[in-house]
């Protein structure tokens, strides 16, 4: 390796290549997991060994930080580490991180059936631009960003669809002279399985019907104007009207997850909800929402029992 190239100068080779192929949110975040965490950490190394990583995960996660996020760090660190190798030399280290065995046996935070029927029946007799969002999603499960991302010109009508084709949310862009400022930005859905259509239920077809006549195709359906809502607005709205119903508190993220129990709860197939959902594989879905009880497993036994009786 060239003597005097170090990991931030790697580092920030890397960053200038990649803004190029990635969009300028995902960008800003690569750049502001390098600022916060993996500068201070490794910006004056020459080598990154897989002991220094090991440390650097662990004393993350003592911290305070959630796996994904200490994951997400790694992933970050192996790309620049990997354009080092290529462009300037560094060794290329194939680390073995070890990361402690997660707690297991939450269950997800969803709207129990008395709580979703409240919901869902208040917002329908209280039918405002903000409300009609929270309708959509509980009858859709699309994110926060998503929705809020959401014009009339996405929601047809006559084919009875409406089209995810794009999110929003507040980056932070960090500037050259070390500050740095958040944008709040439209950009292309999560992932390329994120673009999806979803069918409308008939109640949901009838709300929306009379509603689409009356708007701009330019305007975002939270809103009902050409501005958008943000997510952390949309997000503390939802928390004061769940506190004005009694329900218990919720994170909007939590919508999302009734959806999924709810189609899961009626047994529909895992492939049609992981589509719905716009999950980039079937085994997020399974892991999130399949969670096959006793009873459940007592019968898949007793069939398979019967079977061999049966042969």
């Amino acid at each position: 390796m060239i003597e005097e190239t170090d990991f931030r100068q790697v580092a920030t080779a890397w960053a200038e290549h990649k803004s190029r192929y990635v969009k300028r949110s995902t960008i800003c975040n690569y750049e502001l997991t390098l600022r916060n965490h993996l500068l201070p950490a490794f910006g004056a190394s020459r080598d990154v060994t897989e002991e220094a990583v090991q440390r650097f995960v662990m004393e993350k996660l003592r911290a305070g930080l959630s796996h994904k996020s200490v994951h997400d760090m790694v992933v970050v660190l192996k790309m620049v580490s990997r354009f080092g190798a290529k462009h300037f030399g560094m060794k290329s280290l194939d680390w073995e991180i070890r990361f402690p065995t997660p707690r297991t046996g939450a269950e997800l935070p969803v709207l129990s059936l008395r709580h979703h029927r409240r919901l869902l029946e208040y917002v329908k007799r209280n039918l405002t631009s903000r409300n009609l969002g929270i309708l959509i999603c509980l009858h859709t499960g699309i994110r926060i960003g998503e929705v809020c991302s959401l014009t009339w010109g996405d929601i047809d009508t006559a084919a009875g669809v409406i089209s995810i084709n794009k999110t929003i949310g507040r980056v932070y862009v960090v500037e050259e002279e070390g500050g740095g400022h958040t944008e709040l930005s439209v950009t292309s859905p999560k992932t390329r399985n994120s673009y999806r259509e979803i069918p409308m239920t008939r109640d949901l077809l009838q709300v929306l019907r009379p509603l689409k006549g009356k708007a701009f195709a330019s305007d975002y359906v939270v809103t009902n104007r050409a501005k958008p809502t943000e997510p952390r607005t949309y997000r503390a709205y939802f928390s004061r009207l769940l506190t004005k119903l009694n329900i218990p508190h919720l994170r909007f993220h939590g919508l999302r997850h009734t959806f999924a129990t709810r189609c899961i709860e009626g047994k529909a197939d895992y492939k049609t909800v992981s589509v719905l959902l716009g999950h980039s594989k079937i085994s997020t879905t399974l892991d999130l929402y399949v969670h096959p009880g006793n009873d459940q497993k007592k019968r898949c036994i007793d069939r398979m029992m019967k079977r061999l009786d049966n042969s």
